[in-house]
């Protein structure tokens, strides 16, 4: 896999999907973003780690975290490895002395962790190319809803798949690249990354 190290620039109201945020992570050497749309328990689990706050209780990431140094195992990398119908895999690399295990995960999950753990993420050049697109953030302005209106209850199977939920099938090409103009305007984030994504696979289905 041609690696490409991706860094988490930070989260994003979501203005498509309702109680979801989009998770921006970046490509250093491109300045490409990728926008992945995930749901708010998720969000919160990676808001409280980027702004260093400490709950009274562990969350479920921090619990995984605490059971598996408990047993010397510790997460070396994650990698998300595929982009499927607007799907992003990802996969945890684990390792304990010399053996080494990869688990599937959810690539919000996998974030998640990765921010506790301090190992790095990775992703493909392909998958830059197809979701990554250029876009203004400023971490400085980081949605702050992700901590302060989470919701316990939330029903985290409603964003099980950590992807955007927009129709674009039906667009012309034309209709596509004006949506994609709009969206960039908007920091409208995973619509963006979705319409690319049709763009690109309409193009290559054309060669």
């Amino acid at each position: 896999m041609n690696k490409v190290q991706l860094s988490v620039l930070g989260l994003s109201l979501s203005e498509s999907t309702s109680n979801a945020y989009a998770l921006i992570l970046s490509d250093e050497t491109s300045q490409k973003r990728i926008p992945i749309i995930i749901g708010s328990a998720e969000a919160q689990a990676i808001a409280i780690e980027l702004e260093s706050l400490k709950p009274p209780r562990p969350l479920t990431h921090d619990l995984l975290k605490n059971i598996t140094l408990s047993f010397d195992i510790h997460l070396t990398e994650v990698n998300i490895y595929k982009l499927e119908e607007g799907i992003f895999f990802s996969n945890l690399v684990f390792e304990n002395g010399s053996k080494k295990m990869v688990i599937d995960s959810r690539t919000s999950d996998a974030v998640a962790l990765a921010l506790r753990f301090k190992c790095p993420i990775f992703t493909t050049r392909d998958i830059v190319e197809k979701a990554g697109v250029f876009l203004k953030f400023d971490s400085k302005k980081e949605d702050p809803d992700a901590i302060e209106d989470f919701n316990p209850d939330a029903d985290e199977d409603d964003f099980e798949k950590d992807s955007p939920i927009v129709s674009v099938q039906s667009k012309t090409i034309a209709e596509l690249e004006t949506m994609l103009q709009q969206a960039i305007q908007n920091e409208e984030y995973e619509l963006a990354s979705r319409v690319k994504e049709e763009l690109n696979r309409r193009n290559k289905d054309n060669l």
